[in-house]
This record gives structure tokens, C-alpha cells and sequence, in this order.
């Protein structure tokens, strides 16, 4: 994965966020296309690439298990009756929900983080697309909100890509002001397969 513009510290910050990316122990690495969610252990480091896109990312500093999701819209389109997807955002909360059930661990326990919505369009383009990174945000801070979920850090709005890591096992999450072309490079990769 390339590195290379600064990190940004986050808008609130509870856990600071790391000066620089941290080199990859052993362990679990899962990377998250647009409409992909993890949920993981200790062993586990999620990262991901965010335009226009939210990360809403979910950690229990005691047992050390969390999980991150990377919508491309706040909520589908009526009339779809289909399975939950992690393109959604309220859909992807719901799946991340369902591994935290699983856990037998109180939902308020979990602290969220929110990164992403960047305006990668023009402000008429904008317009056009019906705001898709206000939307998104908007999005995010109602389903902390409604949950009544521990928002410890977040990272929204701005018109460049990030490129996030989260630590499962410190709880940490690095965010990275990422170049367009990586953006680019992560979906090219994700066409291919």
C-alpha cells in the first residue's frame, strides 16, 4: 500500500491519531472495497480507502474486538427488497450490529469513529449527484446518534481521499490524506478480480 502525503489528526480525539502509518505485525490485514465491512479480533488491522465514501468504525477497548464498514450511500433506494448490503449505510451499521450481538457485549461499550465524505466533485456536480458525501456524513453522525454509541474521533468532509488503518488491538485508527490516483489504483484493483 503506498504511503506518502502527511496524516491529519482528527476533528475529536480520544485515542490521538498516530503520526505516521505503523509498519504491519502478523495478523489478520483485510482490506475494504466501497460495500465491504469486517469485524474482527486483536489480530486483526483493517484498511480502507475513502472518497466520497463513509467509514464508520465500532472498538471495545476491553475485549479488544471491532470492526469498520465503508458505505458508498447513506440508505438504498424504496422498493428494494434484497438482502443487507455494506453499500448502505444504515445497512452496514446493521451488519456490524449483528457481530457485535454475537459477542454477548453491550453496544454502548463500543466506541465509534467516523472518517470520509470527501466532495470529490465540482460544487455543480455536486448539486447534480444530490450532495453524496453530505449525505453520507449526515448519515454516520444520525446512526452514532441514534444508538446511543461513544463517538470518540471523526474525520469528515474536506475534497481529498483518505487512506485509513485501523488497529483493532490498540484501538487506534491512523488517517492519511490520500492522492486521487490511489483512489483510481484501489478500483482498477477491485475490477480486475
Amino acid at each position: 500500500m503506498p504511503h506518502t502525503p502527511p496524516v491529519r489528526p482528527a476533528a475529536i480525539a480520544d485515542h490521538r491519531v498516530q503520526p505516521a502509518l505503523p509498519a504491519e505485525p502478523g495478523g489478520e490485514a483485510v482490506f475494504l472495497h466501497p460495500g465491504e465491512w469486517h469485524f474482527g479480533d486483536s489480530q486483526t488491522r483493517i484498511r480502507t480507502l475513502l472518497g466520497s465514501c463513509v467509514s464508520i468504525t465500532l472498538w471495545h477497548p476491553q475485549a479488544r474486538v471491532g470492526g469498520m464498514c465503508h458505505y458508498l450511500l447513506a440508505q438504498r433506494p424504496p422498493h428494494r427488497g434484497e438482502a443487507l448490503s455494506g453499500r448502505y449505510g444504515d445497512e452496514a451499521m446493521l451488519l456490524l450490529l449483528r457481530e457485535i450481538l454475537a459477542t454477548g457485549l453491550p453496544l454502548q461499550e463500543f466506541q465509534a469513529r467516523l472518517i470520509g465524505g470527501a466532495s470529490m466533485l465540482l460544487s455543480r456536480e455536486r448539486k447534480l449527484s444530490h450532495d453524496v458525501p453530505a449525505r453520507n456524513i449526515q448519515q454516520a453522525r444520525a446512526l452514532v446518534k441514534q444508538l446511543g454509541l461513544k463517538l470518540q474521533a471523526e474525520d469528515l468532509g474536506g475534497n481529498s481521499p483518505r487512506l485509513v488503518l485501523f488497529d483493532i488491538a490498540s484501538g487506534h485508527v491512523w488517517v492519511k490524506q490520500s492522492q486521487e490516483s490511489e483512489l483510481e489504483q484501489a478500483h482498477n484493483t477491485r475490477t480486475r478480480k
